[in-house]
């Protein structure tokens, strides 16, 4: 068997140019997550003449956006990066609203039978291809998918999970493009993510399972969870710090009332040492994002400690985590997934966080309303405690009264007043109560 799926290798085996031309008119094309996009095949795809009423769809993309006609390819981000961020708020390159866990049923509700692009670990003996770091969105597309063209990279760790693997005999063409991976750089810890970090892990008790989110703030809370016992990974992203967690025994899975000794994710981006602890280790679990974002799953694990941040919250409890003075800066991501599903869990714990200020702490983070063209990432009601450098937020249950008085004890000393004011004007809190107290003798007299 070896060496028939070697000969179906060879003969699918071709350039980057010749495997676009699969693509027919009116096809949507789906790329995964980086680093699981194929360059050689991005690069490629414009040499294919036919294309007509085409859309391809990208997550956090690492490489540039193709310089074609929209009429003959249509650009759609799912998440935005640096590589799109741009050309989508000039108008070249469109983006789809989504929850994470959301995802592959919206692409199957836009393009039946996609194309599917990704690159892929070498072939093992029994002619599977891995997903390696970007199982995500795709793997639940394989068995739909009308054409599936890989980019092999010898670079890209094999890794396990469900829905994980493509066979030789569903791929149409492939090619050979051995290039590192991109990496993402550990985040460079200030103060305040510090401080953030501190605070978050005191929540965090031995057995937990935790849930940690993009960006610097929430990394910040790994280096302070060295010293715990037993704690469990159930996590979109595979952090990069997750390998100093293994190897100080900090992380073992042991207590997790789903996929028990195993750390569960959907996708990773990091430095080329996590990737290389990703490559056969049999403790990571790489499943599809409906699958590892699904509220009912998320539901299910007990003791979860859910950890997400955002730009801007309001005296509801509104988080703005996609939009920056009203223009799009990235999406939803698996936020609202973890924040609804973590209420569900017993002792579940969502927590979002986010510095104080903003812009050299010219202004306030913590706001009456948000600013105007924002998007709400997470619901008022949803929302559970709100941490920012200086102390914790714990909204759930609260009143709108009690929702501001404890966001103006989190917000920077120097709006705290200010901040008061407007919610006073708001009649979200009413006056001090020793005014209230001054104009009734007042009025007794």
């Amino acid at each position: 068997m070896i060496k028939l799926y070697e000969k179906m290798y060879e003969k699918k085996k071709t350039t980057a140019q010749n495997a676009v031309q699969l693509v027919e008119p009116g096809e949507g094309i789906i790329f995964p997550i980086m680093p699981g996009e194929p360059p050689e095949l991005l690069k490629a795809l414009p040499s294919n003449e036919t294309l007509s009423g085409n859309t391809l769809y990208r997550m956090l993309p690492s490489f540039p956006t193709v310089d074609i006609s929209p009429n003959k390819l249509k650009q759609v981000s799912i998440f935005l990066s640096g590589m799109d961020r741009k050309g989508f708020n000039q108008g070249n390159i469109d983006l789809l609203p989504n929850h994470f866990s959301d995802i592959p049923a919206l692409l199957k509700r836009r393009t039946n039978r996609p194309v599917i692009m990704a690159t892929v670990s070498p072939m093992d003996e029994d002619g599977n291809f891995s997903l390696g770091t970007s199982p995500s969105y795709v793997a639940s597309l394989i068995e739909d998918a009308k054409t599936i063209i890989l980019e092999v990279n010898k670079h890209m760790p094999r890794t396990f999970g469900e829905k994980n693997t493509i066979h030789i005999s569903e791929v149409a063409a492939l090619v050979e493009h051995d290039f590192e991976l991109p990496t993402l750089p550990s985040p460079t810890l200030s103060e305040k993510d510090l401080a953030i970090g501190k605070i978050i892990a005191e929540t965090v008790k031995d057995g937990d399972t935790v849930q940690i989110g993009f960006g610097s703030m929430p990394n910040a809370v790994m280096d302070y969870l060295m010293d715990k016992r037993n704690l469990g990974v159930h996590s979109e992203m595979l952090p990069d710090k997750i390998v100093e967690l293994y190897e100080k025994g900090v992380v073992n899975n042991k207590y997790k009332t789903t996929y028990p000794t195993k750390t569960v994710s959907t996708f990773a981006i990091g430095s080329k040492r996590l990737y290389e602890f990703m490559d056969n280790n049999r403790d990571i679990l790489m499943l599809p994002c409906d699958m590892t974002n699904d509220i009912r799953e998320i539901a299910k694990i007990d003791n979860l400690k859910a950890v997400n941040s955002t730009v801007e919250v309001d005296f509801l409890g509104q988080c703005n985590s996609e939009t920056v003075r009203g223009l799009y800066y990235s999406s939803t991501g698996g936020q609202a997934d973890f924040t609804k599903g973590v209420r569900l869990a017993k002792n579940g714990c969502g927590i979002i966080c986010l510095y104080s200020t903003a812009k050299n702490d010219s202004i306030s983070t913590i706001v009456p309303e948000l600013a105007l063209g924002s998007a709400v990432s997470t619901s008022k009601n949803d929302i559970d405690t709100i941490v920012t450098e200086y102390g914790k937020a714990e909204l759930i249950g609260k009143t709108i009264q009690e929702r501001v008085e404890a966001l103006i004890e989190v917000a920077h000393p120097k709006f705290r007043e200010e901040l008061r004011q407007k919610a006073i004007e708001k009649h979200f809190i009413a006056e001090k109560v020793e005014n209230q107290e001054e104009t009734m003798v007042t009025m007794e007299g």
